[in-house]
């Protein structure tokens, strides 16, 4: 039998307000408990206070928001069907003739719509917000002494030092052994003035110094001088350069692929941000695994003490595709899997599992 619209409908309605009801709960927690978090971070920052922390939490908080929906999800398509079910709603549509997976095809075309917003909308916002809670943190924090970043013009970085600063630009890369080509140093004193230019052929990064080959250094009312090779110190390694580039978390979903071939042909490794734009797309069908899940643990025969039973079964299920999740990530990020697979396999696994204990209710 075909599900009439204004049946659909209705149950479209249930699963979106239970289900925005479990994400608004969700939100408060982890606004709450974030907060409590950054009070406590906050408080050996010199002329810290409560705004501070507040503002961190709110720049931090959409970030969450999007790693908690596949909890939100299962949590309130566990309540909307468990509401359905408990008031008969589903025992009447199965006798008309509904099946299970009629019945379930307004909550997951809804979680369809919900995956894509995720991905296409509300990701690129919060990452913008990410990326304005690091430039907070580390503008406040202590020990951050280098950043850098990369572009289709090669990588820059700069280096702060005891007298003032650097900013070092390379046209071209070699990570392998951390060679740069074509490398510009503009050495700056506290603050901001401008002392030197310093232009060199190449430059390897030893340790704790830049070796800089083939010099011009030219400065304000200085004659050009010609070395063979300098020095300039430097906290970076091989390692923490990789690591200072923009995390994935901190880049819209749009500017993810750019940002990746940029990463490759400079010859850095851009798996990290391959795998989180991959979960990006997978998480459509990731929500509709919780859905499946949620139907498996409410859509059966209710028995006296069952809701206690099914909230611990939902508890459990999240926090083992959670787990599961991370594992598999950090299979994907040693290379032990391949990208695709990595990202994939929580949704793949999830519906396959979830599809297959529906289909031993709905048939036996």
């Amino acid at each position: 039998m075909r599900l009439h619209p204004t049946f659909a409908a209705y149950i479209g309605r249930q699963f979106l307000t239970w289900w925005l009801s479990a994400f608004l709960v969700l939100v408060a927690l982890i606004a709450l408990f974030d907060t409590i978090e950054n009070l406590r971070r906050t408080a050996s920052w010199a002329d810290s206070s409560a705004l501070d922390a507040i503002t961190m939490m709110a720049f931090k908080l959409p970030h969450l928001a999007q790693e908690a929906l596949p909890f939100t999800v299962l949590f309130g398509g566990m309540m909307a069907f468990w509401r359905l079910n408990r008031h008969q709603e589903f025992i009447v549509a199965r006798s008309s003739g509904i099946s299970a997976w009629e019945f379930l095809l307004p909550a997951l075309f809804l979680c369809l719509a919900i995956g894509v917003v995720k991905a296409t909308i509300y990701s690129p916002f919060a990452s913008a917000m990410m990326l304005r809670f690091e430039q907070l943190e580390n503008r406040r924090s202590v020990g951050k002494s280098s950043l850098a970043a990369i572009s289709g013009d090669g990588l820059w970085l700069r280096q702060n030092l005891p007298e003032g600063h650097y900013i070092l630009h390379a046209a071209a890369i070699n990570p392998t052994n951390m060679t740069l080509e074509r490398v510009i140093v503009f050495r700056m004193e506290k603050p901001n003035r401008f002392i030197s230019r310093i232009d060199a052929k190449s430059a390897i990064l030893g340790t704790k110094k830049w070796h800089l080959k083939n010099v011009s250094i030219t400065g304000p009312e200085k004659p050009l001088r010609q070395e063979s090779q300098v020095q300039i110190p430097t906290d970076l390694t091989g390692e923490n350069i990789q690591d200072s580039f923009a995390k994935p978390e901190t880049m819209s979903f749009w500017a993810l692929p750019g940002f990746i071939d940029v990463l490759e042909k400079a010859g850095f490794s851009g798996l990290r941000h391959r795998i989180y734009w991959y979960s990006l797309i997978a998480d459509p069908f990731l929500f509709c695994a919780m859905v499946l899940f949620a139907a498996a643990f409410t859509l059966r025969p209710q028995r006296r003490g069952g809701a206690t039973v099914i909230l611990a079964s939902g508890v459990a299920t999240g926090f083992i595709i959670y787990f599961a999740s991370d594992v598999v990530y950090a299979l994907g990020l040693s290379a032990r899997l391949p990208a695709l697979l990595a990202a994939w396999s929580p949704a793949a696994i999830g519906c396959l599992l979830g599809a297959g204990v529906l289909f031993h209710l709905e048939d036996g």
